[in-house]
């Protein structure tokens, strides 16, 4: 797919935000979406991360905590897709999936789930 400027890709991402499930979304506290060129490698193969620790291994977590953040990599996700409507695709399918790991859910339950 051709090139999307930075400030249309992160346009993507908020629509894609707006449309997943309340119930996803309602219990993101202290989080942050981030978008990146790329991982800091300089590789292709990652399409987001989450940058943080799971609700599920949180001790103690209060004022004063530095946001938990979700990096998705605008190159990576435009590599694997062919138009328009395929990149919203890798986008939704790449955000419930780093979701899902602030909320605890590791790759092999992703994967039995269909997300990974």
């Amino acid at each position: 797919m051709h090139d999307i400027p930075h400030d249309e890709f992160e346009r993507l991402v908020i629509d894609e935000l707006d449309e997943l499930p309340d119930d996803m979304v309602e219990g993101l506290d202290n989080l942050v979406f981030v978008v990146e060129d790329r991982p800091d490698d300089g590789s292709l193969d990652l399409l987001g991360l989450y940058d943080g620790v799971a609700l599920t291994d949180r001790g103690q977590y209060g004022f004063g905590e530095l946001p938990d953040r979700i990096i998705l990599y605008r190159e990576p996700l435009l590599d694997i897709s062919h138009d328009l409507d395929e990149l919203r695709d890798q986008i939704h399918v790449t955000l419930v999936h780093e979701i899902a790991h602030f909320y605890g859910i590791d790759d092999t339950q992703l994967h039995e789930l269909g997300w990974a």
